[in-house]
């Protein structure tokens, strides 16, 4: 049985957790094979019961600790795991990312793949496990949470507990937002997740609008992405990903090996016709990338491939059947040409392609608090704010 079922108030807990307190160790992992498993664990006892939460697939998520992975080349990690009384009660990790604090002058440390029972000391301890590894380190201060990096899922989910995460979001209980605050984390940036009906959005207005932009911008041409041509375009994603995004709050670039780590992890489940990129002549100037939510499939396989819940999953994994939503991930232009509707061109697109093969809506997430460009893009087509996530920040001393 879990000790706390999310959403379940506190003091179910305290008469037992008056008898634990001693007993609380907080335990550094190196990041071997058996010691990320054991990490990845620590969430399935907590959201037992839970209908909403979705096991991320294993297999791929470890993958991301591996030393193979090329985020290591210019990042360490580190992890922990909270015990008492025998059993893992929590899990954190440390990521201290040089790529992020050369570009943006700064001596941060990222937390990230946080995760709880609802007791206020367990998670101070996690907390300042970290905060003591960045002080070792040099650092003056923790961000997060950070699932490993801004280029991967990325803050707590503060509003938007009615329904399931669509795919590589995060989900998480209410309480953890006041786990962190009350450790002394301030909020330092929102992000927005954007729901909007497809289903029912008439076919006429996504010819209107591409029909005008052909008609004003005859140059610019919009070419899906497909398997076949992946490893081509590669280049270009890279080039318009890293330009694009330049100017964002906590962008930071993705290397020519991080690139190719991220295709070989997402072209199995590429839906060719969702994503798009934008060309002028031979120069890549935008790009949208757009996902089937694949978390529909997942949920009945509770993180494991091979398991009762592949029969269920499987007719998602091939394609053969369509989940509710679809998300489009990134949507961006190169500085030297917004303002010229090409974000609203490739999104038509994709969405003519979501539209035939029977998406019912569209899940545009996570676009900065900030970035009203494209948030206006998103509300030309209906988009509303239906979730929220927060990412937190705090002072390290000396």
């Amino acid at each position: 049985m879990p000790l706390l079922t999310p959403g379940e108030p506190a003091n179910r807990l305290w008469p037992v957790m008056g008898r634990m307190k001693a007993s609380l160790q907080i335990i550094p992992l190196e990041r071997t094979r058996r010691n990320v498993r054991r990490f990845l664990q620590v969430p399935y006892a907590l959201y037992a019961g839970d209908p909403h939460w979705v096991a991320p697939l294993l297999m791929d998520l470890e993958k991301v600790f591996q030393e193979a992975n090329p985020l290591f080349e210019h990042a360490e990690m580190q992890l922990w795991v909270a015990r008492r009384d025998g059993r893992d009660v929590g899990r954190i990790a440390g990521i201290l990312e040089q790529l992020h604090n050369r570009m943006h002058g700064e001596r941060t440390v990222f937390f990230g793949f946080f995760e709880c029972i609802h007791d206020q000391e367990v998670a101070d301890r996690l907390l300042g496990a970290v905060e003591d590894w960045a002080r070792g380190r040099g650092m003056n201060q923790l961000l997060g949470p950070m699932n490993p990096t801004t280029n991967d899922e990325c803050g707590l989910l503060v509003e938007g507990f009615d329904s399931p995460p669509v795919f590589m979001m995060t989900y998480n209980p209410r309480y953890y937002a006041g786990l962190v605050e009350s450790a002394g984390f301030a909020r330092a940036k929102d992000l927005l997740a954007y729901d909007f009906d497809l289903a029912n959005t008439p076919m006429s207005r996504f010819e209107r609008i591409w029909s005008k932009f052909q008609k004003r911008e005859p140059e610019i041409r919009i070419e899906p992405v497909l398997k076949k041509t992946l490893e081509r375009q590669l280049t270009q994603i890279q080039h318009v990903y890293n330009e694009a995004w330049e100017e964002n709050w906590g962008f930071v670039p993705m290397t020519d090996a991080e690139i190719q780590f991220m295709a070989a992890r997402l072209k199995p489940l590429l839906v060719e016709g969702l994503t798009q990129i934008a060309l002028e002549g031979n120069e890549p100037v935008g790009f949208l990338l757009a996902s089937s939510d694949f978390n529909e499939g997942f949920q009945p396989l509770k993180g494991r491939l091979l398991s009762p819940g592949l029969f269920k999953a499987l007719p998602y994994l091939l394609q053969w059947k369509v989940p509710k939503y679809c998300r489009v991930l990134t949507l961006g232009v190169k500085a030297s040409h917004r303002g010229r509707g090409i974000e609203a061109a490739m999104l038509t697109h994709g969405l003519r392609t979501g539209f035939r093969l029977g998406f019912k809506r569209v899940e545009s997430s996570w676009i900065l608090e900030d970035n009203t460009a494209v948030q206006r893009v998103i509300q030309l087509f209906g988009g509303e704010v239906y979730k929220r996530y927060r990412l937190y920040g705090k002072g390290v001393g000396a």
